[in-house]
Formats: structure tokens, sequence, C-alpha cells
């Protein structure tokens, strides 16, 4: 499956994000609002998803949850 923001349309990757998050909530709570705004970064195609990836782990490595 292709991720990169210029393989994909806005809608590919709202897709990609809703199916994750659904995967990801079937077992843990919802994102925080500070995770999903770097989300919708990605939606919106100013980050790849690599980036954001890493964003959110340094983001929870600074509040001290590993």
């Amino acid at each position: 499956m292709k991720y990169l923001i210029s393989e994909t349309t806005k809608e590919e990757r709202t897709k990609i994000v809703y199916k994750a998050l659904g995967i990801s909530m079937s077992d843990a709570s919802a994102p925080s609002k500070e995770a999903m705004k770097y989300v919708n970064e990605y939606i919106n195609g100013k980050t790849e998803l690599k980036d954001v990836q890493q964003k959110i782990i340094d983001m929870y490595k600074k509040k001290g949850v590993e």
C-alpha cells in the first residue's frame, strides 16, 4: 500500500488514518487532541506519515509515557 503524500489523495489518506484509528481504538483509548493535530497534518498533505509517527512518539516520550 502507498502512504506517501505524493502517492495518495486526501481521500486515500483519510481512509488510511481512519482504518488505523479503528484498529488502535479497539484496544486503547482515543488519541489525544495533540496527536490528532499531527494526524490531520498528514491527511491535509503537510507532513509525511513517518514524520507524524515520530512527532507522536516524541510527544509521549516528553510526557513520560513509553
